[in-house]
């Protein structure tokens, strides 16, 4: 069966799902676009379009009622169900720009929500331990990685981008867990969220000087935009405190907002846009301004009407990463030892990292910590493009790396699901003795 190919192109492998700041033919089937091509609602390539994402939303849906059956984590239903009916396996379809569309939408409605359900001063509270978890849990990612390419024989180069690629932190998969299981109001799910702000502006930084050191470039731009990526995420946070109390009545006040959703919205968009526009993920900017609008009279019912939403969107996110999925690399002994070491590296280095830097909040809320830190999902492909597209990663290296990225990514709330509610139980257990004598 021919697979249908959701916009100009089809997504390789080497295409990231973040990959679509660039404008989009949503109507075309191939590059080839000239005057014939047909307008929108025309016949023929937008049905393919059509058939395209209800393939791909259909297959996410199946897989999340089959995991949701089987007592699993409904993101690892969608992820699977994105690999069922993705290129590497029945090939109904090939995601392609429309479908990288869809899913970058689709986390940047995510992350919004998530930052509704915190509240700033919480963030704030946690400091500290974020921070220390951010950066132990970049650095023994990036040692590990290195180790294992120069131990295969790789430069230092390549073995930097293999680091890197297990560094950066994705932080759609776990505040979706984090969501599903309510816990976005513990201190260890404000921990993960905070180390995970922090941990893309350390893997800006990351990523501009490894590319500057494996093009013989280290420019002064890398620490311009690291400034304007911490500018941003403070300002943001400057004026959510600002945002405190803020009226409903300021968000309906335009005539064409009959509800706060639409100035949410616009306010959503236009820093995700910021975020994109110096370096940063998008998914940051629409968590700040999640976070001002939290801090608003608006935000029980923003909550209500950005729940349809994320309910229909944020499952192309996850379809589409699924749907990138090649499973063909591990037939390779070598190779699949390359992916069982990266993986396995990949998992523990995280979970130390959180051992180490959210220790203040209890055994298992730091295991919690580490574990919320593992997935790298579109982060670490992205990493992994740079690498290949720079001749730094063969065609099998850079498989390996991404069979390795996503299967953090799927293995990821498993693990979550596995320590919250011990993470739970270890902080009722804290608090008990604090109330009994009141009782």
């Amino acid at each position: 069966m021919t697979a249908a190919v959701l916009g100009d192109r089809a997504l390789r492998p080497a295409d990231g799902p973040t990959d679509i700041l660039r404008p989009v033919t949503f109507w075309s089937l191939g590059p080839a676009a000239g005057p014939a091509a047909a307008p929108p609602g025309a016949a023929g390539a937008p049905i393919d379009i059509l058939l395209g994402l209800f393939v791909l939303f259909v297959g996410a849906k199946v897989g999340e009622e089959i995991a949701r059956r089987l007592g699993q984590p409904a993101v690892v239903g969608e992820l699977l169900g994105g690999f069922a009916v993705g290129p590497y396996a029945l090939g109904l379809v090939t995601p392609g720009e429309t479908a990288a569309v869809f899913a970058e939408l689709g986390v940047v409605v995510l992350l919004f929500t998530v930052g509704l359900e915190v509240r700033i001063d919480d963030l704030v509270a946690v400091g500290r331990p974020a921070i220390l978890t951010a950066v132990i849990a970049m650095l023994l990612p990036i040692a590990a990685g290195l180790a294992v390419e120069l131990v295969l024989g790789g430069t230092l180069s390549t073995a930097l981008f293999v680091g890197l690629a297990l560094a950066a932190t994705s932080i759609g998969i776990t505040s979706r867990v984090l969501a599903e299981l309510r816990v976005l109001d513990r201190a260890f799910a404000r921990v993960v969220l905070g180390a995970a702000v922090i941990d893309d502006v350390l893997s800006l930084i990351a990523i501009g000087l490894v590319s500057g050191v494996a093009s013989g470039d280290v420019s002064g731009s890398t620490a311009l935009v690291a400034v304007a990526a911490v500018g941003l995420v403070g300002i943001g946070f400057a004026a959510a405190r600002r945002a405190r109390g803020l009226r409903r009545e300021a968000f309906t006040w335009p005539l064409f907002a009959d509800t706060p959703l639409v100035p949410a919205f616009i306010l959503m968009f236009g820093l995700a846009l910021v975020a994109a526009a110096i370096g940063l993920a998008a998914i940051i900017g629409a968590f700040v301004a999640g976070l001002i609008v939290a801090e608003t009279e608006a935000r029980d019912e923003l909550e209500q009407e950005m729940r349809p939403l994320a309910l229909i969107f944020t499952p192309f996110f996850f379809a589409v990463t699924g749907a990138q999925l090649d499973l063909g690399v591990l037939t390779d002994p070598a190779s699949l030892a390359v992916v069982v070491a990266l993986t396995a590296l990949g998992v523990l280095t995280k979970a130390v990292g959180g051992l180490l830097g959210a220790r203040s909040i209890g055994r298992w809320g730091s295991v919690t910590v580490g574990f919320g830190m593992v997935p790298r999902g579109e982060v670490g492909i992205v990493v992994a493009n740079l690498g290949l597209a720079g001749g730094l990663l063969s065609e099998t290296l850079f498989s390996a790396v991404l069979v390795a990225v996503l299967l953090t990514t799927v293995v990821a709330p498993y693990l979550l699901a596995w320590s919250i509610p011990r993470a739970i139980a270890e902080s009722a257990a804290t608090t008990a003795p604090a109330r009994a004598p009141g009782r």
